[in-house]
């Protein structure tokens, strides 16, 4: 026998004869940080714990590495990205390299794409913030071989028994398949908290009522839900006007629930499609094998009902590819059938994943192709198809369901609507948020005059960029001392509806990771980390942890006394969704605002003025012209007559004086009022000032 085996021999058989036990190096890994879940907060905790000299590895249950941002939500939802700092900046950079090379543009042509101004955030800064999921995956699949940071896939969380903690710490985390993991600090990157919730921290699923934080948009809201949603008259039950027939599929008998108040109810989820019209790389909407027709009879009886609009918001992405996601009353998301996914076992989530996938499939081949489908959306909907270069093992579907919210921590400090909009203060900022509070429609319901309608889905904005502390990412002191939570935080429903965009969890995720290390380094439970201390390095790493907003220059603002006529300011309009301040050109007063070119129609905003006496006015509104500004915005004059509908083409420059462009003369009695809106618009909607000219 060869002497090394023959040493290796004794040495294992005296461990045997002396009762040791016997751990496989394969089987064990200690590290001073440990990372479950490969999402982008993931990541990018991995590559700052790196940078602070920590080893580090992260595990991600899946197969692939990166989240919804390789999942498809090439979209990049923030707001205001100029509060988006650090690491995470750095990512949209080097997507911004990646496209700079000419072998990045295979089914289109660099000078042809248009992503509606979303590129860049300033004059010569090298962002990009629309992205194709390959695309994605490879800048973090060669950023992760550049800093050397270890990534475990498909290993599982035993989420039974395979937590281990002694007075409130987490000592190690084992796997499905039995490797173990120990760590001296921990964070979970997953969307749904599973490792937060194994260690037995507290958190809750569901909406909260209003009453528990001082909320006004939390629990369940009819009144809010007034965008993606059927048109009126749409008959809910399997026979026209028949109750005893039953309800059509997917159709909650319990809703709504009183007004304000809580329930466990989940916001739908859907997969963000990564679509094309390359006829040379697109798989046409094929018929799935199980389709139920009744499953969409709601949708085709939306149409029959009057619904015109195409229910999808169809992102340009390079390559003449899409990031597709949900719109109008019956689209991607699966209303209604994701509640149990947050507490769901490993089984029971594949299977709801499957039906989810069943279902968008059969979704868009009912649009493209079903004979009752107007011809319009089928003639628009047919030229598109999956990417046969994305996803290849799914013919173009991915893996990676859009879990918008599952599990939510419940810590010592709860990030709530009033944080968002600032009348309550965080005084402990690791990061920036800078959304709307966006919550999708939680269920589908049958209304007091026998309709069906959706319910959940609220849209509010027009609060500028707010701080989320660092209390929200740790639990309670008790509970576990070794584990921060940057995805599934604690946060009410709706703060969480603003919080929960890919750009913030890299933010959140890399200041855990920063905390952890500070921890380690100090030998101390997270939550006693000196936020000084933490400031300071996370300042350092550029991190974003205030915003003040940008003052207009003299030489772009006009003052709203010089103007004649009655002039309402967009700081005067009541405002419903997400409208960004902008100074870059010139504006009425203090500058105007833009909708990011969100195209959803959750953006509106409402001018109303007070005339000084009845009569024939001339209705103008003010806009800067632009090439990324949209061609078709709808305009709404309330006048005496009724109302009048036009659009304004914003890129052209406003033909009355350079500033404002007329829509019409209209007789008003003492007040007038105009609407407007981003329903369908292609481009950026800019808001700035309207006015009312008495025709002499």
């Amino acid at each position: 026998m060869n002497k090394r085996l023959l040493c290796l021999f004794l040495f294992l058989f005296g461990l045997f004869a002396l009762g040791a036990p016997i751990t496989r190096a394969a089987d064990a890994s200690d590290h001073d940080l440990v990372i479950y879940g490969g999402t982008s907060a993931g990541i990018i905790a991995g590559i700052q714990a790196l940078k602070l000299g920590k080893s580090v590895v992260v595990i991600e249950p899946s197969d692939r590495e990166g989240g919804l941002t390789t999942g498809g939500l090439g979209q990049t939802d923030i707001g205001n990205k100029m509060v988006i700092g650090g690491l995470s900046r750095d990512f949209y950079r080097r997507v911004a390299s990646y496209y700079s090379e000419p072998e990045a543009w295979t089914w289109q042509k660099q000078e042809d794409y248009r992503d509606g101004g979303q590129t860049r955030t300033g004059t010569g800064e090298q962002t990009m913030w629309t992205f194709e999921p390959s695309a994605a995956l490879t800048v973090y699949r060669n950023w992760i071989a550049e800093v050397g940071l270890e990534l475990v896939l498909r290993e599982r969380l035993e989420r039974e028994d395979g937590v281990k903690t002694t007075n409130g710490r987490i000592d190690s985390i084992t796997m499905e398949s039995g490797r173990v993991f120990t760590g001296k600090m921990f964070i979970d990157c997953t969307y749904e908290g599973d490792l937060m919730a194994s260690a037995g921290v507290s958190y809750t699923v569901g909406r909260e009522a209003n009453a528990q934080y001082g909320e006004t948009l939390s629990g369940v809201q009819t009144r809010q839900a007034k965008y993606h949603q059927f048109v009126d008259g749409v008959d809910p039950y399997i026979v026209p006007g028949d109750p005893d027939s039953g309800l059509l599929p997917f159709i909650d008998p319990a809703g709504p629930g009183k007004e304000g108040e809580a329930d466990e109810r989940v916001q739908a989820y859907c997969f963000r499609m990564c679509l094309t019209d390359h006829p040379d790389n697109r798989i046409p909407f094929e018929k799935p094998k199980g389709y139920d027709e009744q499953w969409f009879e709601l949708l085709l009886r939306n149409y029959e009902a009057g619904e015109t609009g195409l229910p999808w918001i169809n992102s340009a992405m390079p390559n003449r590819k899409t990031d597709t996601n949900n719109r109008l009353g019956f689209s991607t998301d699966f209303i209604g059938q994701n509640y149990a996914w947050p507490e769901a076992s490993y089984a029971e989530r594949d299977a709801i994943r499957i039906r989810h996938l069943l279902y968008q499939k059969g979704l868009m081949w009912t649009l493209a192709y079903h004979p009752r489908m107007p011809e319009m959306i089928r003639n628009q909907i047919s030229k598109w198809g999956m990417c046969k270069d994305e996803y290849i093992s799914g013919n173009g579907w991915q893996e990676q369901l859009y879990v918008r919210e599952a599990r939510r921590m419940i810590g010592e400090f709860v990030m709530t609507q009033n944080h968002c909009q600032q009348r309550e203060k965080v005084e402990d900022s690791i990061g920036m948020g800078a959304y709307t509070m966006d919550s999708h429609h939680v269920q589908r319901y049958v209304d007091g005059n026998g309709h069906v309608r959706n319910e959940g889905d609220v849209e509010v904005g027009g609060f500028p960029p707010y701080p989320i502390s660092f209390r929200s990412i740790v639990p309670k002191a008790p509970e576990c001392g070794n584990l921060l939570v940057p995805v599934c935080l604690s946060a009410s429903h709706m703060a969480f509806g603003s919080i929960r965009m890919e750009p913030v969890f890299m933010v959140l995720g890399q200041s855990a990771a920063t905390a952890a290390s500070l921890a380690i380094d100090e030998g101390l439970p997270v939550q006693a980390v000196a936020y000084d201390k933490l400031k300071t390095r996370l300042a350092a790493d550029g991190q974003v942890l205030s915003y003040a907003a940008p003052t207009p220059s003299a030489a772009n603002t006009i003052n709203l006394d010089a103007i004649k006529g009655i002039v309402v300011d967009d700081t005067q309009a009541k405002l419903s969704g997400t409208w960004l301040l902008s100074v870059l050109q010139q504006g009425v007063h203090q500058g105007y605002r833009h909708d990011n070119n969100a195209s959803n129609g959750g953006a509106i905003a409402v001018f109303t003025a007070t005339l000084p006496e009845p009569g024939e006015y001339e209705v103008q509104i003010a806009w800067s012209p632009n090439a990324n500004r949209a061609t078709n915005v709808p305009v709404d004059i309330k006048h005496e007559g009724g109302i009048a509908k036009t659009t304004v083409n914003q890129r052209r420059k406003p033909r009355v004086d350079g500033l404002f462009g007329s829509v019409g003369r209209y007789r008003f009695g003492s007040t007038g009022t105009v609407t407007i809106s981003n329903t369908d618009t292609a481009g950026h909607v800019i808001i700035d000032a309207v006015r009312w000219i008495l025709v002499e």
